[in-house]
């Protein structure tokens, strides 16, 4: 059955999520754990950076209302300036220039002058009420008379009277007598300029004739006109102390801000690649360490994927993620926090503005995750179909089973294509909506924030502060639920990497202190009493028992499942003995480490293997100070150095995934590899298989020659390759039935026999 799942470029592709996300992430802190305090600094880093962004619009709102004060009037210097003059047309004022008399003396005079009675009532009643305003000027005559002001201005009578008929909204205050206009307008200082009697006269008159107009070009024609010494402290000015000093103080914050987002990048991104880097040393030193029996239950292509597209995989989240994820969370948070700090009303209008929309884009997140899902398994089904159809493409073509095919790929491409059309049609959507939401928000701020500054609630720079935290506090949210998948995919990553990290390992043998030598190796094996079984439910080697003398030629038979290469797995130390035990040179091979039994063992198998490089580099593979002449000799001695002369450069022709040599000369090149290497004991396991009659023949009696002196083990399913052997081991079952040469087990007519003539029949 075809394997449907989603597959990356090296196997299955992992899932989204991890089956365990705690547990993931905690197995992940714990092999980062050397990392930490730099993710830390990295962390802290982030924050900081974070932090100084949210400072700045604040600033950035001050800066904002000084640039402004040099486009208006001075509003502060004008207002104090009207305030004195206020106070100095108030009624106190005025009240203490007349000086009105109402002593005892005035009194009887008046209520004994020749005044009308309609009079005299006025001003009795005015005394009882103490509002000497709406007095008749008969009455007021005996009431003033000429004074000093402050001891220094001597107002008369008649000016006291004039002051008492003016107008203060319609008249022209220039009218007023001097000693009036003195005594009102009295000199004072502002900001260290002396504003006189005169320069405050002129101001007057001046902002009389703008006081019903909005005619910004006509008000500022009038203050033209005004003393220059009032003229320069109410006209638009910079404070451009104030404005370097906040634009250096946002400079340095928003460098502080790019410098601490260059070391966390730079931190991190140090610390995902050495992280990968020490997470694929470990994975190699792994794959060294693990039993056999792994890569037989296991998914060759699920374990590269592990070391290539999960380890990519938590590096690029690592370096992408951690800290902007960080960052993001102190932006949103942190713009929340001074957007209420700033001003609540705005801050809950551009909340507002902008929740609904994050609202309905979460639900189109909701509605496309089932889709991006979807596209995952159909993409699956159609690497899986695509994988079994050109990797058997000969039998296809052989059934004409083309048109299925064609019909069946058909269908899971329209499959693909509806997946991707809908989940990309609804991730496109996000772009826009972002969009949408932003300008919404902007549009949202200015309106709110110009009845405020309308209303002298907030002034100009708050609403460019609030445009910046606007967009502070809507990007971070995309940033989050990114950061947020994106971990799911490394704690998904970081789980299925451990996984392998963590299973179980051959078993250690540092211990072992013995070691045979190959130049000292007789060559003798014993199997005594072996028991063995990929499970205890299944035993496949149940009582194997063979003395192999130096030098001999040993040929092992049997039908399939036998156990034939089983038995070479356990003398190679590929898997542990059950029970029993195998000696080398009456050493068990318990107290051999596996490196010193490889050491003394040549194999040549069935199944090929070239590296992408040079034929020499293929042929003296791991071998040191082996010279082109031994290369070949090896390669006449199998009777493939006619082909390596034909190919271009001869040893330095490079061998690719491409190439088209022959299984053949491939396997006879494999054969050379092995005659290279000078050790006691030759293993071939069906290493003829794969050339024809002609080549067998050339290959059989190389194989004579690289037997020589050694110790051999020749699995064979072609029984006519190992007439020559000297001793014959027919298995069945996991035990030798039969033992013999050739010509002894077909004189026995048993078993042997049996599988050795059904060769030849029809």
């Amino acid at each position: 059955m075809a394997d449907n799942r989603p597959r990356g470029p090296h196997g299955p592709r992992v899932a989204e999520k991890p089956k365990n996300l705690k547990s993931a992430l905690g197995k992940l802190i714990k092999y980062l754990n050397k990392y930490i305090p730099l993710i830390i600094i990295s962390i802290i880093l982030a924050t900081l950076g974070a932090i100084l962004s949210i400072i700045g619009p604040n600033r950035l709102s001050d800066l904002t209302d000084e640039i402004g004060k040099g486009l208006v009037l001075n509003q502060d210097a004008l207002e104090s300036i009207q305030k004195q003059l206020s106070n100095n047309v108030s009624e106190e004022k005025i009240k203490d220039i007349l000086k009105m008399d109402v002593s005892e003396y005035t009194i009887g005079e008046i209520m004994n002058s020749d005044l009308s009675d309609s009079n005299k009532a006025k001003f009795k009643e005015a005394l009882e009420t103490k509002n000497f305003d709406n007095l008749p000027n008969e009455v007021i005559n005996y009431m003033i008379g000429p004074s000093f002001y402050n001891h220094k201005i001597f107002i008369s009578t008649k000016d006291k009277f004039d002051l008492i008929n003016f107008d203060f909204k319609t008249d022209d205050v220039s009218t007023l007598p001097d000693s009036i206009k003195e005594a009102l307008f009295t000199e004072f200082t502002y900001k260290g300029v002396k504003i006189t009697t005169d320069d405050q006269i002129k101001m007057i008159k001046v902002f009389s004739s703008i006081q019903n107009t909005n005619d910004a070009s006509l008000i500022y024609q009038k203050i033209d006109k005004l003393p220059k010494k009032i003229k320069d402290l109410i006209k638009p000015s910079m404070d451009m102390k104030a404005i370097k000093k906040i634009g250096l103080f946002l400079l340095i914050i928003y460098l502080l801000s790019a410098l601490f987002n260059l070391f966390q990048g730079f931190i991190m991104a140090t610390i995902s690649n050495r992280f990968a880097q020490n997470l694929r040393s470990k994975i190699s030193v792994k794959i060294n360490k693990l039993p056999l029996k792994f890569f037989d239950r296991g998914r060759i292509g699920d374990i590269l994927s592990r070391i290539t597209n999960d380890v990519d995989t938590i590096s690029m989240s690592m370096n992408q993620s951690l800290s902007s994820l960080v960052g993001a969370i102190t932006l949103f948070i942190g713009s929340i926090i001074m957007m209420f700090v700033t001003n609540s009303t705005m801050a809950i209008a551009a909340i507002l503005s902008s929740i609904f929309g994050f609202i309905f884009m979460f639900v189109v997140l909701g509605k496309s995750q089932k889709y991006f899902s979807a596209r995952q398994v159909e993409l699956g089904k159609l690497n899986s179909h695509i994988e079994e159809i050109y990797s058997s493409h000969n039998v296809v073509k052989v059934y004409n089973g083309g048109k299925d095919a064609k019909d069946k790929f058909d269908t899971l491409n329209t499959s693909v294509y509806d997946c991707n059309r809908k989940s990309q049609f609804l991730s496109g959507l996000m772009p826009p909506m972002m969009g949408f939401i932003g300008n919404f928000s902007y549009v949202v701020v200015c309106v709110v924030g110009a009845s405020l500054v309308i209303n002298g609630n907030i002034t100009f720079g708050v609403i460019v502060a609030f445009i910046v935290y606007v967009r502070l506090f809507t990007s971070p949210l995309s940033q989050i639920a990114q950061g947020m998948t994106s971990l799911q995919s490394t704690a998904a990553a970081s789980e299925r990497v451990f996984e392998f990290l963590e299973e179980t390992e051959m078993d250690d043998e540092s211990s072992l202190n013995e070691k045979l030598s190959i130049s000292n190796v007789d060559g003798r094996i014993d199997f005594e009493h072996v028991k063995f079984g990929y499970n205890e439910d299944k035993i496949i080697i149940k009582d194997f028992n063979c003395k192999v003398m130096p030098g001999s030629n040993i040929a092992i038979v049997g039908p399939t499942g036998a156990g034939k290469t089983t038995i070479v797995n356990l003398l190679m130390k590929f898997y542990q003995v059950g029970s029993g035990d195998i000696k080398i040179d009456g050493v068990s091979i318990n107290e051999l480490t596996r490196e010193n039994i490889h050491d003394l063992f040549i194999m040549v198998l069935q199944d090929t293997w070239l590296f992408n490089g040079t034929i020499r580099d293929n042929i003296k593979y791991n071998q040191k100070d082996v010279t082109d002449e031994e290369i070949w000799e090896s390669l006449k001695t199998v009777g493939v150095d006619h082909f390596v002369k034909t190919l271009p450069g001869g040893l330095d022709y490079v061998i690719t995934d491409n190439e088209s040599i022959s299984a053949g000369q491939k396997q006879l090149l494999t054969i050379a590899r092995g005659m290279i290497k000078n050790s006691p004991f030759l293993i071939l396991d069906e290493a003829t298989s794969n050339v024809d009659t002609r080549t067998e023949e050339l290959v059989s009696r190389a194989m004579d020659k690289l037997m020589h002196g050694r110790t051999s083990f020749v699995i064979a399913h072609r029984l006519s390759t190992i007439k020559n052997a000297d001793l014959i081991l027919v298995m069945k079952d996991g035990n030798i039935i039969e033992t013999g040469n050739h010509k002894e087990l077909l004189d026995k007519n048993g078993f042997y026999a049996e599988l050795y003539n059904s060769q030849f029949e029809n």
